[in-house]
């Protein structure tokens, strides 16, 4: 059986990221504007980030440092061929050597957590040059959403409101509230067929991924939630939209015209059948689901390919009941 709902388009929640540094900072410049496309990996923004800055001065005094004792155990060790130091100064050395490659390599780790690759952790060891412009690039390939980012402004992680937010816009939501007597027809991974006033001839399939837990006590109506495929990324938040959904298993069956079934007095369901159209047998049938066309499904009484009687039905039942009557 087909139902429609009518509802909204919004955003993939799941697939709408809000874009944060991981450090505080002043943003340095934005490059991207809302409805912009981006690719994961694309800059966002630059910050002015203290922290990056420390972290890279760390970097350069530990390297410094070890450098340091690195001539000095060299040193010592000539010494010691000369006979003119003990071996304690050895010990001394290369103690001192070793715990100053501990502290250059936890230096250069602290730098990676801000994003920087180790060849241009090797060029800030080269040019001895600190940098601290922190870049945020984009998590994902999406759509921008929203801007906040302006320059000068100081940014915290996780303050609102994020500087970028990104949605993945390649599947949409639609929102429907379904009316209460429907509501158990529906099931999570049901296909549906959306559409859209602004695009008449499109037709845009997805499946039903959330089903209310609860009615709305006031509108007595559900949600059900759908993710629809928009490869061509043509719909936008906030559209009209309308869904039809298979809610069971489609069933080959009759159908005849409403008009044709008669109710009995007993409550029996009937229909005149004819072969030559003169002549008419009545039928007790089992009638199925009524269809929005008109159409009475029916589930015994009638086969495929039999004439049924649509005008003038029910004055054969009249006519009959008068005749058993009189």
């Amino acid at each position: 059986m087909r139902r429609t709902a009518v509802g909204t388009i919004d955003f993939n929640q799941n697939l709408l990221i809000q874009v944060f540094s991981q450090y505080p900072g002043k943003i340095i410049k934005a490059l991207y504007n809302i409805g912009d496309d981006v690719k994961q990996g694309d800059l966002l923004f630059t910050i002015d980030s203290p922290d990056l800055l420390q972290a890279e001065s760390a970097l350069l005094a530990s390297a410094g440092v070890l450098e340091l004792q690195t001539r000095t155990l060299s040193r010592v060790t000539q010494l010691l061929k000369a006979g003119g130091s003990a071996q304690k100064d050895i010990d001394q050395a290369t103690s001192d050597k070793q715990t100053a490659e501990a502290n250059f390599k936890a230096a250069k780790n602290a730098v990676r957590i801000f994003g920087k690759t180790d060849a241009e952790i090797e060029q800030i060891l080269e040019d001895r040059h600190v940098d601290s412009t922190l870049l945020v690039p984009s998590p994902i390939t999406g759509r921008i959403i929203t801007r906040n980012a302006a320059p000068g402004l100081l940014t915290q992680p996780g303050n609102a409101p994020a500087p970028f937010s990104v949605a993945d816009i390649s599947t949409m939501w639609m929102v429907a509230n379904v009316i209460e007597t429907d509501a158990p027809a529906y099931k999570v991974g049901q296909e549906v067929e959306v559409r859209v006033p602004a695009y008449p001839d499109a037709v845009f399939k997805g499946h039903v991924t959330v089903v209310g837990s609860m009615i709305d006590p006031t509108t007595h109506r559900q949600l059900v939630r759908s993710e629809i495929a928009d490869p061509e990324h043509l719909l936008r938040p906030g559209m009209f939209a309308s869904f039809v959904i298979q809610t069971g298993t489609p069933v080959r069956s009759v159908a005849v015209p409403a008009d044709a079934v008669v109710r009995e007095g007993d409550g029996t369901m009937t229909v005149w059948v004819t072969s030559d159209r003169r002549h008419f047998t009545k039928r007790i049938v089992k009638v199925g689901l009524q269809q929005q066309n008109g159409q009475s499904q029916i589930l015994e009484g009638v086969a495929q390919g039999e004439l049924v009687v649509v005008e003038g039905a029910v004055f054969l039942s009249n006519k009959l009941l008068l005749g058993a009557n009189g």
